[in-house]
């Protein structure tokens, strides 16, 4: 049992293995480089927060009977209350299925930092919602920066995209995978202003620190599951006892 919890080795060349450090370090400092702007603005109340209050009022002027539903639909599957379960049910399957325990139990922590940041950065910013009659789902007196929705959606589907397809060679599979990712990122946040739970800065917020917890694992897991190829590897053989 404990052999499926050891690090899985896959062997790359050298260029290949350096990509992926790179792109853990450009992911990384990307978010930070965004997220710091975006909490500067929300501080000082200028820089970025401008493009609130029209973001608000566009998706405002959507608003109907059928797309509220959709909206509404979106934020329950991205909730507090299903997302958790739809984690521990992927977890658990791939944990079952899969020859390796390890990648579910790194996209089960990931999941968790992200949580636990959301709630550190939202006590510490302490930033108010838009007013309670403007949220089409029920009054939300909880902090308003980061978007937990979005941070959690975010989260759940770029590092299961990059935990699933970073195994797989084809290209294809991984446009597809990191296509769909990005379209539920953009419906998640979408949906969180236009019901009036968020600032459109919200949202951007949570996507940045998605960022960098997606390239702070896409930096463990190479140090812990890559060699490149012509390293050697050393094999001490166990007693028979």
């Amino acid at each position: 049992m404990r052999t499926r919890f050891i690090a899985e080795e896959r062997v790359l060349e050298p260029a290949s293995r350096r990509r992926f450090y790179v792109t853990s370090i450009v992911l990384v400092g990307f978010g930070v480089v965004c997220f710091t702007a975006i909490l500067a603005s929300v501080l000082q109340h200028n820089g970025l927060t401008v493009v609130d209050a029209p973001v608000q009022d566009w998706l405002f002027g959507m608003r109907s009977p059928t797309l509220t539903a959709i909206m509404i639909g979106l934020a329950i599957v991205f909730g507090p209350v299903a997302l958790p379960i739809l984690l521990l049910v992927v977890c658990v399957v791939w944990g079952i299925i899969g020859k390796h325990g390890r990648r579910p139990l790194i996209l089960a922590s990931a999941m968790l930092v992200g949580v636990l940041l959301g709630q550190v950065i939202g006590h510490a910013v302490d930033r108010h919602r838009p007013p309670t009659d403007l949220m089409l789902f029920g009054p939300d007196p909880s902090f308003s920066f980061p978007s937990g929705h979005v941070l959690g959606a975010s989260d759940f589907v770029l590092l299961t995209a990059y935990l699933v397809f970073s195994r797989r060679r084809s290209i294809r599979g991984a446009m597809a995978g990191f296509g769909f990712a990005l379209l539920c990122i953009v419906a998640a946040a979408v949906s969180r202003v236009y019901l009036g739970y968020h600032w459109a800065t919200d949202v951007m917020a949570s996507v940045s620190l998605s960022l960098v917890i997606l390239g702070s694992v896409i930096a463990y897991d190479t140090w812990r599951s890559l060699r490149a190829s012509g390293e050697l590897q050393i094999t001490i053989p166990h007693s028979a006892e």
